[in-house]
């Protein structure tokens, strides 16, 4: 059971960069609830991967978070960056649009 939160958290990760490429590509009206249930979908994806982080404190494998912490983070890293970088390219194409 332990295993789907790494499922949802990648699978969370992609919603959270799709969401607004969709905006910018069929140029949604709705780009600012995009770019929230974006933001959302990266939260969720970071709240699993600390879930599963505390399931292994929990059954003490200390090896196996020795081994995926630095990786973790460094996807992490990358998760918030990208989403962050996609939400405002979308959010400032959509403004640039709305005031031509």
């Amino acid at each position: 059971m332990i295993v789907w939160l790494n499922v949802g958290s990648l699978l969370l990760g992609l919603l959270a960069w799709m969401l607004p490429l969709v905006g910018y590509v069929k140029k949604q009206r709705n780009v600012q609830t995009l770019a929230v249930m974006s933001m959302g979908a990266c939260a969720l994806s970071l709240s699993f991967q600390i879930f599963y982080h505390y399931h292994l404190v929990q059954i003490g494998d200390w090896s196996a978070i020795m081994d995926i912490t630095g990786s973790t983070a460094f996807a992490s890293a990358v998760l918030i960056i990208v989403t962050i970088f996609l939400n405002a390219v979308t959010l400032i194409r959509h403004r640039k649009g709305v005031a031509a």
